[in-house]
């Protein structure tokens, strides 16, 4: 499912749980030292480091504890499914339940949100096919119903 990332770091406060968790989306153990794991995102090209300490308290700006894997578009179709299987909820975003993905259409992108054990917001995402649209955010049933009335 998740097909790419550049670099992140994460506070986290419990490393041996979310090495489990991370292991759980399907993410490659790499290396783990007492207080730091990395894992492979794509195997020696990307990677994630998870850091365990207090300071996971310490308020962070949002784009700090966030971080976007890359999906194909079929596999976002089924990203709800997907997380569900393991045990992770999706979550709300931009006021929208989560039903099933979102799509931003003026950026041709779909995404679904949810959250590592600590909080960090997760979100997988892809670039969708056909042009942009100058539309609101709305689901991505009815960004494909739209495309699919626009390809008549």
């Amino acid at each position: 499912m998740i097909r790419g990332l550049y670099e992140a770091h994460l506070p986290v406060r419990d490393l041996k749980r979310s090495i489990s968790f991370y292991e759980g989306l399907g993410l490659e153990l790499y290396k783990r030292y007492e207080k730091v794991a990395f894992f492979w995102i794509e195997k020696e090209v990307s990677w994630l480091g998870l850091w365990e300490g207090e300071e996971v308290e310490t308020p962070y700006h949002p784009s700090l504890r966030h971080v976007a894997f890359r999906v194909e578009y079929e596999e976002l179709r089924r990203a709800k499914e997907w997380l569900e299987e393991r045990g992770i909820r999706p979550r709300e975003a931009f006021g929208f339940r989560p039903w099933e993905p979102i799509v931003i259409p003026d950026q041709a992108h779909g995404m679904l949100y949810f959250d590592d054990p600590d909080g960090n917001s997760l979100e997988l995402i892809t670039r969708l096919p056909g042009p942009e649209m100058e539309k609101p955010k709305m689901y991505l049933s009815e960004w494909e119903r739209i495309r699919r009335r626009e390809s008549i």
